[in-house]
């Protein structure tokens, strides 16, 4: 198999240019290429100018701003002999094939025979793209179709043509698996492949079905959102984001793509509200506006949503929906045959996207896991067609389709009364019409949770967490609460893994599927003991996570910290404590205890002290550690990617990053039974603190903010609560700081502020709108 070791992407516009990003974020250098602007004295000025909106934009397309150096530009007049070093060229141009075909001879007359070539296209099949193109050019030449923005939509659908050599499929597949971090989805010749098809499909329907029904856009997100596992923008928030300007084009380039007598054809409408709005600038957010907007020139942000039928922006509402309630309770079964009117607009829209889904195997791919996986990462869609599908009932399915006098797909016929999944002996299989049930094969080095809880039951549970015995001697430590907010019952099973490991044992990894690794302490139970006035019951919790994270941190085996999405407080402080980390690189970590008015209590304070205090490269004595960690604290700073970790040493620099969230748990695990092989525990720091003038110091820095106005008057009084702990108290530099005196000093601070009044307004405020408060 042939290596990447050098990108070059052709097209600087958005696609082509995040594309380029994220092959930089993998390490990999990338040459950027457009043509040359008429008039311009900069030759290259499209790709520098790519290069300088992608260090502005946010969300961020490097995952380091330093990644950019990986990214050369140039024009293709100029700079096409730089193909010849070039494993991958990849043409991202403009959907228009004589502008492909021209760009594919200049490509072809300057690479190197056997570097592969692709177009990401998501329009035009391949077929046409190779139309008169050599025979060795067809042999190197595939699409591969990345979703937007490329570092953050997991999906890559590659399309191989009929000429395309087997190794050019396996050398993309595995790099972009292993090193860009993609879902991989390999997807037949047809028009929109496989997301696509049935995404455009869905957006169609729930628009058409919405606009005729007179349904309220707010009414129609709140149902085909997070009921039936789609992210809570719904379809019409779907849209704004995505941008409107786009959909009339897709619209228009799948109805001339597909044969009549596809269904997408009845739900087919000219997007004539749409046009309107476009051309008024109402794009989605990028412009003025969309289905939703902020009202113009009001105090404050007052959302507005459109109403389908004047076409008049009216104040956006929060349907209360019984159909909703109920799926809550229920499933999404409950959603679908709901009397209401937004369960009938819920089942008139998945009836047709499923049964769509069903019909089109296997037209557009060989399988159901494809189809699943493909909108899972194409659409972000928790559960795919088919996984949607079993939650409901296949067989209740097919028989309301019967009530309704709607068609029933083959295949919902051939599953029968089955399920197209469903698990035997320890092993998932899925549903093939012609093979019966199935083994679902995982790529080579993945290892999932999800998968080892099939084989059994876990080794120890509560309500919190539970501990899984991963193999080869390793124990998986797993939270599973709201969110992965840490609790006593969580901590209860952290004890219980600290006994449990020297107990026939290697290791332990600390690691779960949620969509988040932990946010932190549940502050609702500082909340409620608050009211109670029992603080006694939060200096217990307190003593209780600095007691066990410190054991994590000594215990006679190795623990390695295995985080995905976010990582915030507690849940950061106890990979602080971890002998290595071995992180998902879109991980988003921070010590933001001081956004609800408190300190850091289990550790996180004295870890950073000892990680900035230690550092190879620390500059210009005692201080400068200190105020590092007083700005990354007090400010509640957060590291947007694994990358950005290493820079507040929330990471430290031997620390690994895992590009393929698949990937992490296998990676995670051979960390830690490589540290197992001749472990001994770490021995205790010492450092030395400035005292009272470093807290002196602080203060007042904290003190010219608030006269700045850059500071409010409890952000004063959360950051002196700060500076006691990050001084070492009333120590000077002469002596030694031990671990317990920090922790001493972090509950000392922590007990102060929970009592503030201001602290628990912060609290409450973040409680019921996330979000927090500056008083």
């Amino acid at each position: 198999m042939s290596e990447i070791r050098k990108v070059a992407v052709i097209g600087a516009g958005t696609m082509g240019a995040g594309i380029a990003a994220h092959i930089a974020n993998a390490g990999v250098p990338v040459v950027l290429l457009d043509v040359v602007p008429e008039g311009a004295p900069n030759r290259n000025q499209i790709a520098e100018d790519a290069i300088k909106r992608l260090l502005k934009s946010d969300p961020a397309p490097f995952m380091h701003r330093s990644n950019a150096r990986l990214v050369t530009p140039g024009n293709i007049e100029d700079d096409l002999a730089q193909l010849a070093d070039c494993d991958w060229i990849i043409e991202a141009v403009l959907e228009k094939i004589e502008v492909k075909h021209a760009v594919y001879e200049k490509i072809d007359a300057s690479r190197r025979a056997g570097s592969i070539v692709s177009s990401n296209t998501s329009t035009l099949p391949l077929a046409m793209l190779t139309e008169g193109m050599n025979e060795g050019f067809c042999a190197d030449f595939l699409i591969t179709h990345f979703f937007n923005p490329p570092r953050y939509m997991r999906l890559l659908e590659i399309v191989p043509g009929t000429a395309t050599r087997e190794e050019a499929v396996r050398t993309i597949s595995d790099f972009a698996e292993r090193q860009l971090g993609k879902g991989v989805v390999l997807c037949k010749d047809t028009p929109g492949f496989i997301a696509n098809r049935i995404g455009i499909y869905w957006l169609q329907c729930s628009v058409a079905l919405a606009m005729d029904g007179q349904v309220p856009i707010e009414e129609a997100d709140a149902v085909i959102g997070r009921p039936v596992g789609v992210p809570k923008t719904g379809v019409f928030g779907l849209l704004d984001m995505v941008g409107l300007d786009l959909m009339p084009h897709v619209l228009a380039s799948m109805a001339q793509a597909l044969p009549q007598d596809d269904p997408f054809h009845e739900i087919y409408r000219e997007p004539e509200l749409v046009q309107d709005m476009i051309s008024r600038g109402y794009t989605g957010r990028k412009g003025k506006g969309g289905f939703y907007r902020l009202k113009p020139d009001a105090p404050g942000k007052v959302k507005e949503a459109l109403d389908l039928e004047t076409r008049t922006y009216r104040k956006a509402q929060r349907p209360k929906l019984k159909s909703v309630a109920a799926a809550k309770r229920g499933g999404p079964r409950e959603l679908l045959q709901h009397s209401e009117r937004s369960g009938r607009y819920a089942w008139d829209v998945l009836s047709r996207t499923l049964s769509y889904a069903a019909s089109r195997l296997p037209e557009i791919a060989d399988d159901i896991p494809t189809v699943d996986r493909a909108m899972r990462l194409g659409f972000n869609w928790k559960y795919g067609p088919f996984e949607l599908l079993d939650k409901l009932g296949p067989a209740w399915f097919r028989e309301k389709l019967r009530r309704e006098g709607m068609p029933v797909p083959a295949l919902l016929e051939a599953v029968g009364d089955g399920y197209f999944y469903r698990t035997r002996e320890g092993r998932l299989q899925y549903f093939h019409p012609e093979r019966g049930y199935v083994d679902l094969t995982r790529p080579q080095g993945v290892l999932l949770l999800s998968d080892i809880k099939r084989q059994g039951p876990p080794l120890t549970k509560n309500k919190s967490a539970s501990l899984w015995d991963i193999g080869d001697g390793v124990l998986c430590l797993e939270f599973h609460s709201q969110m992965n907010s840490l609790n006593p019952f969580t901590l209860a099973m952290v004890k219980t893994a600290l006994r449990k490991v020297p107990r026939g044992f290697k290791a332990l990894v600390i690691y779960n599927e949620g969509e988040n690794f932990s946010v932190g302490a549940n502050i609702f139970l500082v909340k409620a003991a608050a009211k109670l006035r029992a603080w006694f019951l939060v200096d217990f919790l307190l003593r209780k996570g600095q007691s066990l994270y410190r054991d994590l941190k000594y215990a006679p085996f190795p623990v390695v910290g295995a985080p995905s999405g976010m990582a915030l407080g507690g849940g950061l402080e106890i990979l602080l404590h971890c002998d290595a980390v071995q992180a998902h690189a879109e991980t988003y970590s921070g010590l933001v205890e001081t956004g609800v008015g408190l300190v850091p209590g289990w550790g996180g304070c004295k870890e950073m002290l000892v990680r900035w205090a230690t550092n190879p490269d620390r500059r210009g004595g005692p201080m400068p550690p200190v105020l590092r960690v007083f700005e990354t604290v007090g400010l509640a700073s957060v590291a947007k990617s694994a990358q950005e970790a290493k820079d507040y040493l929330f990471l430290r620099p031997a620390d690994g990053i895992t590009m393929n969230r698949d990937h992490l748990l296998a990676e995670a695990k051979a960390k830690a039974l490589d540290l197992a092989g001749s472990y001994r525990p770490p021995k205790p720091p010492e450092i030395s603190l400035p005292g009272p003038t470093a807290r002196a110091a602080m203060s007042l820095a904290v003190n010219d903010l608030r006269r700045a106005g850059k500071a409010t008057p409890h952000d004063v009084v959360v950051a002196k609560g700060l500076a006691l702990v990050l001084s070492g108290g009333s120590t000077d530099i002469t002596e030694i700081v031990c671990e317990g005196t920090l922790l001493g000093l972090e509950r000392t601070a922590f007990m102060t502020l929970v009592k503030e009044p201001a602290t628990l307004a912060r609290i409450s405020h973040t409680l019921k709108t996330g979000k927090p408060l500056r008083n």
